[in-house]
């Protein structure tokens, strides 16, 4: 059985509760998923600032997740709170949700439809994107006009919105996957196999996609290139120093 932690922030409880029903609805004979906990959330939105704030408590939890037996752990929410650092943090799999949709979508179509909840966090999306070496494969970016807060209370008025965005992407972008960039829309409120029989195009979620590909790379005992992510030295922040972490003890250069 490979063992998968989802790792969640604060969420009032009947959100919480949607979106850990459908992570652990990806377990399966081969694979458990289980949910840890995080005291940070985005469900009002974060700034690059307040991204980089939260980084920490999911680092931390990744390596909670290896110290209770977890043979991969992925975070929920697409921008892939603190996934690269955590990489060079724990030796088992740290798999980013938008990573995950980006590479299996690649599989599966040329060019990619990526659908947020407001205007204002494409420039981000957009940014993540770039950082994965993916924007060439991407056709467009809408937004339903949702913050992600508000969507329950206007649950039917974001589906009409994400099919005509989704239709739009495909029909005048060319678009022939559509990738939801926040998972509150896709899969907690909107059903990925309803809106792909909808749309005719796949629809690649990032609450599925990373569990899955998580447990693939655990199942195929691969980690992580210590070539590209050097491991980190540091168990806790309390044991971070300065002049240790960014400099070599013989000649007090930056190490590379």
């Amino acid at each position: 059985m490979i063992r998968v932690a989802f790792i969640m922030g604060d969420y009032p409880a009947e959100e919480y509760k949607r979106r850990a029903d459908v992570a652990l609805s990806y377990s399966s004979q081969e694979v458990e998923v289980g949910i840890l906990s995080v005291p940070a959330t985005a469900y009002y939105g974060l700034s690059p600032g307040e991204i980089q704030i939260a980084a920490p408590c999911f680092i931390e939890a990744y390596r909670q997740a290896e110290r209770e037996g977890y043979d991969a752990v992925v975070p929920l929410g697409m921008l892939d709170l603190g996934v690269d650092g955590g990489k060079s943090a724990v030796d088992i799999p740290v798999v980013g949700p938008c990573e995950a949709s980006l590479h299996v979508a690649s599989l599966l179509g040329e060019r990619f439809g990526l659908i947020t909840y407001r205007h204002s966090g494409i420039p981000l999306i957009r940014s993540l994107v770039r950082h994965y070496g993916m924007d060439p494969w991407v056709a467009g970016f809408r937004a339903v006009g949702f913050n992600l807060s508000d969507l329950a209370a206007h649950h039917d008025e974001v589906v009409e919105n994400f099919v005509a965005e989704a239709r739009s992407l495909i029909e005048n972008d060319g678009a022939d996957v559509i990738i939801p960039m926040g998972i509150s829309q896709c899969p907690v409120h909107i059903k990925p196999d309803w809106l792909s029989q909808e749309l005719g195009v796949p629809v690649v979620e990032g609450i599925g996609a990373p569990i899955r590909v998580a447990a693939m790379l655990a199942g195929l005992g691969l980690k992580v290139s210590r070539v590209r992510w050097r491991k980190c030295p540091i168990e806790s922040p309390k044991q971070f120093s300065l002049k240790k972490s960014f400099f070599s003890r013989s000649s007090q250069q930056p190490v590379v």
